[in-house]
């Protein structure tokens, strides 16, 4: 199984890298609409993202829509030696810095700490989905430790070409409720 994740997670890292530019500015247009307009993002008052990099769907657009309605962003902060996330609130992206692996996380000494209760919505990243909410991730399995427990709802944005028939899941794996892209929205049935 092991060796199914890291061929689907290559294989698709490689198309994401090949998307057009302009079809990467519409898509991610397209799927920050129907997430705005979606249910669980009015409800939210506390919305988790992690910070986009490549071509990931664009997150910062998403960011800066919620604080502009007035929105608390929290933001990953990753403990590679315990494996180990947690939230922090976000207010401005001068609260980033760049860490291991080039990813952009919170300053700790800037940033306040969230716990898993206040967040109300949390985007789980990941490199592809199936329709029942399952998802290959980028293989730290930080997201399946945090999310168990978790009472909120669980999101993911992604393109459609991410989607698969299935993919490989285990029994600690644990999926998201609602997919957005380019298409509309997926709510998982698992």
């Amino acid at each position: 199984m092991m060796l199914a994740k890291k061929q689907l997670r290559t294989e698709m890292k490689t198309k994401l890298e090949e998307m057009d530019s302009a079809v990467y500015a519409v898509q991610c247009g397209l799927i920050h609409s129907h997430t705005a307009a979606s249910p669980s993002w009015e409800r939210a008052e506390t919305i988790a993202f992690t910070i986009s990099r490549g071509k990931e769907v664009d997150t910062f657009s998403m960011i800066e829509q919620a604080w502009k309605e007035g929105k608390t962003v929290a933001v990953p902060k990753c403990e590679p030696k315990t494996k180990e996330m947690i939230f922090r609130a976000l207010t401005s992206f001068d609260e980033l810095e760049t860490v291991y692996f080039g990813l952009q996380e919170p300053i700790p000494a800037r940033t306040a700490l969230l716990s898993k209760e206040e967040l109300d919505l949390i985007f789980v990243p990941g490199i592809c989905f199936d329709h029942k909410g399952f998802r290959i991730g980028y293989g730290g399995g930080y997201y399946d430790r945090y999310l168990k427990g978790y009472k909120g709802e669980t999101a993911a944005m992604a393109f459609s070409m991410q989607l698969l028939p299935e993919v490989p899941f285990e029994k600690h794996d644990i999926p998201v409720q609602y997919i957005f892209s380019e298409d509309g929205v997926i709510t998982c049935r698992c």
